[in-house]
């Protein structure tokens, strides 16, 4: 069987400290909660080379969130940022939380918003206005 591409723990977002070593100069996964469920090749075609942080943004405190990645786009140097939501309206907040928090750090990280359907595949592929 394929070994796990997971680097790091925790990767839930609220359990992350800004300063985590991990992050420094990551390639950055932003995973809503569902989508290692729904897509098959998650670990090789996304986790790979990444440090992932998962959350759900219809659960969990958008504000919170806001302001833990605005702390971590502040001192970890991110280089990229892959978000991967599922195709559901709870998951539409997840971009914005990225992007608002991106300008609260002063910040213009490349970012690439991946959709993932209910069965499994990938349906749309944007960058992040910058």
């Amino acid at each position: 069987s394929p070994d796990s591409a997971l680097t790091h723990w925790p990767v839930q977002i609220r359990l992350v400290p800004a300063f985590a070593p991990f992050l420094q100069k990551a390639h950055l996964l932003v995973a809503s909660d569902c989508t290692p469920v729904a897509y098959p090749d998650f670990h090789k075609d996304f986790l790979k080379g990444r440090v992932v942080l998962v959350g759900c943004p219809k659960f969990d405190d958008t504000e919170a969130y806001i302001a833990k990645f605005a702390e971590i786009f502040k001192v970890a140097d991110i280089q990229s940022v892959i978000i991967l939501i599922m195709e559901v309206p709870c998951c539409s907040k997840m971009p914005m939380i990225i992007q608002e928090s991106m300008t609260l750090a002063g910040k213009n990280i490349p970012t690439e918003i991946v959709v993932v359907s209910g069965r499994g595949t990938i349906i749309k592929r944007d960058k992040l206005a910058a």
